[in-house]
């Protein structure tokens, strides 16, 4: 079979060869020289130039309808929606400018296409042309910078809430650990040296106000309508703790604590319910069913969003976000700290 397929092969080749040499001699028989541009040539161009441009902005918008459906859910914080807002003015500002410059492109190329009677001007210098491709641009990336700096102030924006919920998200080649503040509500200091077996996160055990705090791995757990306050640890090198569906990212830098915070909207339980998410995880499972892989249900994720090494792409930790009374009966069926190193 093979040895056939490679014969058809060496004649398809013969055979290409063969029919260039016939379109080269045929070139002898025409009158004029083959490099001499026709007024034909140049209508052909300029209508196929038409036909191009027509074809081009029509598969762009088959492109964004057929993968419409993979973009991720409606975000699931209260400072998701003014981010998803903003990406959805972006867009628009960005497909119009892309479908009327095309537009015009392509139409150009066809309206002004070559012919013997006319010759091209040359335009050194137009002041009002510089000044409409200087001011328009100037407005709307003035528009999209104040209300970006605007969301971004207050996303940003330093915590107030006194019933805030303190999280610790410690990264490390390549996994993470939760910590939670203890009854106090206040995360106990931490020492590198420390760091063990037991002692995941460099937990100073001299410090009392850690004793009472909880240390989890694989998943951990936030209310829902509850502002969660993050900071954000690196022991080795620069990971990027990443939660889509929250639209929520802030880098971990190892000897420094970042921040973020955010107020989660819907609970895992009414996102597995929402008819885009039970379509989306629909075609996910048909694609694992023909991997001979278990179906999996919705869930939050937290991801490295840095290249962080060999096993970058396997740092997940799934987040469950639930009502505040099913957060505080989970929350009281972790051990502390305390009883951690007492057990060791």
């Amino acid at each position: 079979m093979k040895l056939l397929i490679l014969i058809g092969l060496v004649l398809l080749i013969i055979a290409v060869h063969q029919l260039m040499r016939v379109v080269e001699l045929s070139r002898q028989f025409k009158k004029g020289n083959e490099w001499s541009v026709k007024d034909s040539d140049n209508s052909f161009n300029g209508k196929a130039m038409l036909l191009f441009g027509f074809a081009f902005i029509a598969f762009f918008f088959w492109q964004a309808n057929r993968w419409n459906d993979n973009l991720l859910p409606a975000a699931s914080s209260l400072h998701g929606v003014k981010v998803d807002t903003l990406w959805d003015y972006n867009m628009y500002i960005i497909v119009t400018v892309f479908v009327l410059t095309n537009a015009v492109l392509f139409y150009f190329a066809y309206k002004y296409r070559g012919t013997k009677e006319t010759k091209a001007t040359f335009l050194a210098h137009d002041n009002r042309l510089e000044m409409i491709w200087t001011i328009v641009p100037a407005v709307v990336l003035a528009f999209i910078i104040i209300f970006g700096l605007k969301y971004w102030n207050e996303i940003t924006d330093r915590s107030n809430d006194p019933n805030k919920i303190t999280i610790e998200l410690y990264a490390k080649q390549f996994d993470w650990t939760a910590r939670y503040a203890g009854f106090d509500k206040t995360l106990g200091s931490t020492d590198y040296r420390q760091i063990d077996g037991g002692n995941v996160v460099g937990m100073d055990t001299l410090d009392p106000a850690g004793n009472d705090d909880i240390i989890v791995k694989n998943e951990f757990h936030i209310p829902v309508n509850k502002e969660i306050e993050f900071k954000m640890r690196s022991r080795d090198v620069i990971h990027s703790a990443y939660m889509p569906h929250f639209r929520a990212q802030m880098n971990c830098v190892p000897g420094m604590v970042t921040e973020f915070k955010f107020t989660p909207s819907k609970t895992t339980a009414e996102m597995r319910k929402d008819p885009y998410v039970i379509q989306l995880m629909k075609g996910i499972n048909e694609v694992r069913e023909k991997r001979g892989e278990e179906p999996v249900e919705f869930d939050y994720i937290l991801l490295c969003n840095k290249i962080c090494g060999a096993s970058h792409y396997n740092m997940q930790m799934t987040i469950i976000v639930e009502s505040e009374k099913d957060y505080k009966d989970w929350l009281l069926t972790q051990p502390r700290f305390k009883k951690r190193v007492v057990s060791k």
